[in-house]
């Protein structure tokens, strides 16, 4: 009985183990090979580039918002020129 079990696993195995050697086959060395030297220009050529890309303002700069509305103090009022309300 447990014989007969195991055999409805085999066409799953020889599935996964096709599959896994034509993966294999696939990602074999040597196909789309990048000259060194090329491959040496480009990841200079990426290195060197600017954090922040053209058009957006630079993120280390850009103050980070909470998510919370604060409204400014009467004391803050007060440092603007404007006068402070009498208590």
């Amino acid at each position: 009985m447990l014989v007969e079990i195991l055999w409805w696993l085999v066409p799953s195995v020889a599935v996964a183990v096709a599959a896994m050697v034509w993966v294999g086959w696939l990602g074999r060395e040597g196909r789309g090979e990048v000259d060194r030297d090329v491959a040496l220009t480009r990841l200079t050529k990426a290195l060197e580039r600017e954090y922040a890309t053209p058009g957006r303002p630079d993120v280390r700069v850009r103050d980070r918002s909470t998510g919370i509305a604060v409204r400014p103090t009467r004391e803050s009022s007060a440092v603007d020129g404007s006068t402070r309300p009498s208590r």
